[in-house]
């Protein structure tokens, strides 16, 4: 994770809408992963137990991913 993300929306992008730059305010910060680095840095997590979230989400995508080529090249074949 990168260190000082600025998040910031401007009033012309919205033109003034404030709806809609609170929306895109939260958007940009999930997408920077503001909330979720917070979280993970509230409480101390051994150097081991990080290491094993990371490997196991490094797994999950990998499964996901490879369902979603298997669904993709299933489409294919459908269309053939």
């Amino acid at each position: 994770m990168s260190k000082g993300v600025h998040v910031k929306v401007t009033a012309k992008e919205c033109r003034g809408n404030v709806d809609k730059m609170i929306r895109r305010f939260i958007k940009k910060a999930k997408r920077a992963k503001i909330v979720e680095q917070v979280r993970d840095r509230s409480y101390y997590k051994k150097p081991s137990v990080a290491k094993k979230e990371k490997r196991l989400r490094a797994q999950r995508q990998k499964m996901k991913d490879q369902q979603k080529r298997r669904r993709a090249q299933e489409r294919r074949d459908r269309k053939i």
